[in-house]
């Protein structure tokens, strides 16, 4: 049965995506051994689904439709440079999100009730809206500068941006990168 790596997201705004790319640059001169998240792919996760066969893709396309309507848009600020685990042991990069940070976690929260009926559970952690910067790869040097650059851009300002739809992607993993293809649109109420 064929598979398709699925995920939920928010796709960023050139606005927000120029805010991160400028975050990259200040934080690239800081850091080595980084993969960096190409500009046109940054997004906000929602749900990661993994391999979906492909004969649920329409439900699943259905059922994110469905979350996403019973929510009103509402405006994201990009706030804040963070990491994962934490700022002092950066593993990966990521910018955050201030105002419409509450409507991120309740559209995260409703997509993910509605998925779950298919057996698709999230994450065991509190959802936490970001976008992924970068990842720190292993052998990376100067952990304790990258810490440091990380506080230092803690009130880094991102951008504002409409989210008024949810985005079911594919994506395929390339060598240069993923790949990411939208499945389906689902506009909020």
């Amino acid at each position: 049965m064929a598979k398709t790596r699925t995920f939920i997201a928010v796709e960023a705004t050139g606005e927000v995506r120029s805010f991160a790319a400028a975050a990259i640059d200040q934080l690239a001169a800081a850091a080595d051994h980084v993969r960096w998240v190409e500009p046109d792919n940054l997004h906000w996760t929602l749900q990661f689904l993994g391999d979906v066969e492909d004969v649920e893709l329409h439900e699943v396309c259905k059922r994110v439709a469905r979350a996403a309507a019973r929510h009103e848009a509402f405006m994201l600020e990009a706030h804040g440079i963070g990491a994962f685990p934490s700022a002092a042991r950066p593993r990966t990069l990521w910018l955050g999100a201030r105002e419409g940070n509450e409507g991120m976690i309740a559209l995260q929260a409703e997509i993910e009730r509605e998925l779950a009926g298919m057996g698709f559970h999230g994450e065991p952690r509190r959802y936490v809206p970001h976008l992924t910067l970068g990842r720190v790869g292993r052998g990376s040097h100067g952990e304790e500068r990258l810490a440091r650059r990380v506080q230092e851009l803690s009130d880094y300002v991102g951008g504002v941006m409409p989210v008024d739809e949810a985005l079911v992607f594919a994506s395929y993993l390339q060598r240069e990168g993923p790949d990411y293809h939208v499945l389906a649109r689902a506009p909020l109420g």
